[in-house]
């Protein structure tokens, strides 16, 4: 598939492709040249770094409306992975950076994203594994509702991490993520039969348990 969307700028137009991805997959890879800037049209995109000894750090769970695929200078500095089936609108890296109206675009749609990094920072670095993974789940909720559900009621949200990438996501191990889900499924907070399935929230009783509120 191969659709051409058109920007307008103040420069002259900036072109797109439409592209489309399967999920699972690597959309950029760390280290390879950087000729496309990349707007999430639908579907969900996930950032990731790796060390040397393959340790990985995930930073970003993206949605639509998300960029990715910038850099300063003309290699990637971070894997992308579509977690589910994604549509993208890909720009031409120069073209795109020329045009006034698309960087004005990526400065207010990067305003929202680095305020989410602030949060993910301040979740790193100072909240308990049980606040983490509840602050996951709720991010979970508010990301993927259509609206903001009410504090007294219960909402099924999908999982599309793995145990594992939630512990990369969260800066935690895989048997410290699977003991916090288990305790909060104990405690009846949560309610699955599968991991990567349905997840019926208690959203009251998970709240308080983020650190946040």
């Amino acid at each position: 598939m191969s659709l051409l969307v058109e920007h307008a700028g103040a420069e002259g137009p900036s072109i797109g492709r439409l592209v489309e991805f399967p999920s699972r997959v690597t959309i950029i890879d760390e280290g390879e040249p950087a000729r496309s800037i990349y707007r999430i049209v639908s579907g969900n995109v996930m950032m990731s770094k790796l060390l040397p000894d393959g340790r990985r750090q995930i930073f970003e769970v993206l949605g639509p409306g998300s960029i990715f695929g910038i850099t300063p200078n003309g290699r990637h500095d971070s894997v992308a992975e579509s977690l589910t089936e994604v549509r993208l609108t890909a720009f031409e890296k120069n073209s795109a950076e020329r045009s006034s109206s698309f960087n004005s675009l990526v400065i207010d749609v990067l305003k929202v994203q680095i305020c989410a990094l602030h949060e993910h920072a301040v979740l790193l670095g100072r909240k308990s594994a049980v606040e983490r993974v509840a602050s996951y789940i709720l991010e979970l909720i508010e990301t993927r509702a259509p609206t903001s559900p009410p504090q007294d009621c219960s909402v099924s949200v999908k999982v599309l991490m793995t145990r594992s990438e939630i512990a990369d996501y969260l800066g935690l191990t895989l048997e410290t993520v699977s003991r916090a889900f288990s305790q909060l499924k104990r405690d009846g907070i949560l309610d699955y039969d599968r991991h990567d399935g349905m997840m019926r929230i208690k959203i009251r009783r998970l709240r308080p348990l983020t650190g946040t509120y």
